[in-house]
């Protein structure tokens, strides 16, 4: 049974007052909630409550390490609405969930660019920048779901009007260059050298080996923020390797159907079923692993804040180094029977079969020894 860290009252007592932080409060003060963010089943129906001071309709998700590292947050725009500009000394990432409309960045220098977007597509606030979001349509509401960094950023600094009212302009991030949110196809490695994407459901993918299920990924550095996002796909009636890493990874599900096992070392897997929607964020250091189950591939988005990440010496993530020579994740062979017999039973129930025994197979050719 996962245990839930739960300790006596009155060790809670001790540390009272250290459970609200500075962010969690301005959230309460922009009138807010926060809901758990470790799982939720579908962002696109998710309640949202008013958000006077944007001009739209928000709720806050926070992991298990929001105090410290990042947090998400699902926001919505009325018919005809736009949200009110904003600049901010903190890093965002935006994927558009549903709708159509534009932004528009500008500097203290007067450098402005506007470009449209609908649902799917991704981008990133360049840092401290001016902007505002424009809901296109007159009759259909946008809403889009964001991961930021604003947690330790309020927590530093405790002052809301120096974090969203300080001029300066970052020329290094962000200097009025026309073509800044321009779609772009340049790849250096499995990064995507854009600060725009399109269509994230649809965008091709390469070919990554080192995650299993012979899937496809891409990787971005949106506005070259300290923040990374990427993209994974598999195919049907495959699963990716469970690995583990530090917190804050959202993960978006963008087209498909499966489940996700998330557990603690020496914990059984606890399931977390998925559809287009969803929305899952492994705790720190949790192993996760993910399952495809339906009759398309899966495809899921991930946010996170690159200032947790854990690396190896050469900067390879340890999430994608076997646990044989000391990564995290870990290898087909070494899995537990559980893992495939919870698969099986989860595809048989759908008239499906397990497409896995040529990734099984192919892992043997890299496999570390033992």
């Amino acid at each position: 049974m996962a245990k839930d860290a739960i300790v006596s009252e009155e060790t809670a007592k001790k540390f009272a007052k250290e459970k609200e932080t500075p962010y969690t409060r301005w959230v309460k003060q922009e009138g807010l909630e926060i809901k758990d963010g470790i799982y939720q089943e579908d962002l696109n129906t998710i309640e949202l409550k008013p958000w006077a001071s944007r001009n739209g309709h928000g709720v806050f998700l926070n992991h298990d390490a929001s105090r410290t590292s990042n947090d998400c947050y699902v926001c919505e725009i009325d018919p005809g609405e736009k949200l009110n500009p904003q600049r901010q000394l903190y890093e965002e990432m935006i994927m558009i969930l549903s709708g159509r409309g534009s932004t528009e960045v500008w500097n203290e220098a007067g450098q402005k660019v506007s470009f449209e977007w609908q649902a799917g597509a991704l981008f990133s606030i360049p840092l401290n920048t001016m902007h505002q979001h424009f809901n296109g349509s007159g009759t259909e509401k946008v809403r889009f779901v964001a991961v930021t960094n604003l947690p330790p950023i309020m927590n530093v600094y405790e002052d809301p009007d120096f974090i969203f009212n300080t001029p300066y302009d970052f020329k290094g991030r962000f200097s009025g260059e026309p073509d800044y949110f321009a779609p772009k196809e340049d790849v250096d490695g499995l990064m995507l050298l854009t600060n725009f994407v399109t269509d994230a459901v649809n965008l091709p993918l390469i070919e990554a080996k080192e995650r299993g299920a012979g899937g496809g990924h891409i990787r971005f550095n949106l506005a070259k923020s300290s923040m990374n996002t990427h993209i994974s796909q598999f195919p049907v009636g495959t699963y990716k390797k469970a690995h583990a890493h530090g917190p804050g990874a959202h993960v978006i599900i963008l087209a498909g159907e499966g489940y996700s096992l998330m557990w603690p070392e020496g914990e059984e897997p606890k399931v977390y079923p998925w559809k287009p929607g969803t929305l899952i964020t492994p705790p720190n250091m949790w192993f996760h692993q993910h399952f495809n189950t339906g009759t398309t591939p899966a495809r899921y988005l991930a946010f996170k804040y690159e200032g947790v990440a854990i690396r190896n010496a050469q900067g390879v993530p340890k999430a994608w180094i076997s646990r044989r020579v000391g990564g995290h994740q870990i290898d087909y062979a070494d899995e537990s029977q559980l893992v495939r017999t919870m698969f099986a039973d989860a595809l048989s129930e759908k008239g499906l079969e397990s497409q896995m025994s040529d990734s099984y197979e192919a892992e043997k050719a890299t496999l570390p020894p033992l």
